[in-house]
């Protein structure tokens, strides 16, 4: 019987060590509804500055503590880890479509070992000392499933986490709650008036972890992959190049595999090593599994999510200039905020990739500011219209680039 992630990973005990080490501060002061009448006010302003429709139906803001965020993002997080842990497990039919083992070899022999024999527990435990951590810093958010669209979104708001950076950076409380307020609306309205854009992100996850079961064999350090007499590309591939051979024996199936550390040993004095060190230094842990090939459809979803949060927070502040008397000192104080992370959390944000969702909202409120400031937001809402228009990587970096692009199109 393969591991699922219900034997893998104990949801009690992730919510429980989240909750322990979150905390569970009041509310500060907070009133549970205190925004809601101002939502669709907000709402329509969004859309006014944006061009985007004002959405039928808007998600109620929701006053959440911590315990209630992890549980929501714990409940979010189980569609995506049940198939990857499935797949990391190593079990599943072979290519004669019976039930077997899959020969993962290196790292993949000993995930599957540990998957075999790790305590639900432990696992729960560690998601949830990540999600409590994180439940510490966070805001706002917009809770969206990408996999399952028949699951409701939510607009979530961390009523002592607001609170307590009110207090902290010496701002208007009720400002920044606003503030915060109008950044994750502008979410809601960017998934409404773009009914494609949900599909599309889901599309390109929903590939890439078919990949995991699908794809290629990786090299050592992460590079370019090597099947033995598999096809390099499969159904769901980000890759359509054509096979490639391989120095080691063929596999029977085409599962997903880690790097073998025998093989990065042996590979050190080619340089592969010192690529795979840069690569974790710079929060590529993906990159190093799934290999270059696949690791450009990652790049591709955070240019998508560049523009998403680059786009809430350049629209934060245009609208909120409409409403918000203290908005130049709440910008600059989030700002320092931000930048101001203790060594705890600038580990763990390297370690989780997520030092890239806090350029994702530089890179992509540059891009938004840059093009509004050349053309105006009528230009901006362009990136709406499909997924032709959404800008590339380079296209984030180089706005005039993007405008040109649009401009010749038209």
């Amino acid at each position: 019987m393969g591991i699922g992630v219900s034997q893998a990973i104990d949801w009690d005990t992730a919510q429980r060590v989240g909750e322990l080490i979150a905390g569970s501060p009041p509310y500060g002061g907070v009133p549970s509804r205190s925004v809601q009448p101002l939502a669709y006010d907000f709402a329509r302003r969004v859309c006014a500055y944006t061009g985007l429709e004002v959405p039928a139906e808007l998600p109620p803001l929701e006053m959440v503590d911590r315990p209630s965020w992890i549980a929501a993002n714990l409940q979010t997080m189980q569609p995506l880890l049940d198939p990857l842990l499935e797949r990391l497990g190593g079990e599943g039919d072979d290519d004669d479509g019976h039930a077997g083992e899959r020969d993962n070899g290196g790292f993949g022999d000993l995930l599957t070992g540990s998957l075999r024999t790790a305590s639900g527990h432990l696992l729960g435990a560690q998601l949830g000392a990540v999600t409590g951590m994180l439940s510490q810093r966070v805001l706002g958010q917009y809770d969206l499933s990408l996999l399952d669209s028949s699951v409701p979104p939510r607009l979530l708001l961390l009523a002592p986490n607001l609170a307590a950076a009110a207090r902290n950076l010496g701002v208007d409380r009720d400002e920044l709650i606003a503030w915060v307020a109008i950044h994750e609306i502008t979410h809601a309205v960017q998934f409404s008036g773009a009914p494609w854009l949900r599909d599309h992100l889901g599309g390109m996850l929903r590939e890439l972890l078919d990949g995991l079961k699908l794809g290629d064999r990786p090299s050592a350090a992460g590079g370019r992959p090597s099947t033995g007499n598999s096809p390099s590309s499969s159904p769901g591939s980000s890759s359509s190049s054509g096979p490639s051979s391989s120095s080691g024996p063929s596999s029977s199936s085409s599962s997903w595999q880690l790097p073998d550390p025998r093989a990065l040993l042996d590979r050190a004095r080619d340089g592969e090593l010192r690529v795979l060190i840069e690569r974790l230094r710079h929060g590529e842990l993906l990159r190093v599994g799934l290999g270059d090939e696949r690791w450009r459809l990652v790049e591709q979803m955070q240019s998508v999510m560049s523009l998403i949060e680059g786009h809430a927070e350049h629209t934060m502040d245009a609208v909120g200039a409409e409403v918000l008397p203290s908005l130049p000192r709440l910008r600059v104080a989030l700002t320092r905020r931000r930048e101001s992370r203790g060594l705890p959390w600038r580990v763990l944000e390297r370690l989780l990739g997520l030092e890239l969702k806090l350029r994702q909202y530089e890179v992509g409120r540059r891009f938004c500011d840059a093009v509004v400031r050349a053309d105006g937001p009528e230009t901006l809402a362009v990136v709406w219209r499909s997924p032709r228009e959404l800008p590339t990587a380079e296209e984030l970096a180089e706005p005039e680039r993007w405008l040109e692009r649009i401009r010749v199109a038209a």
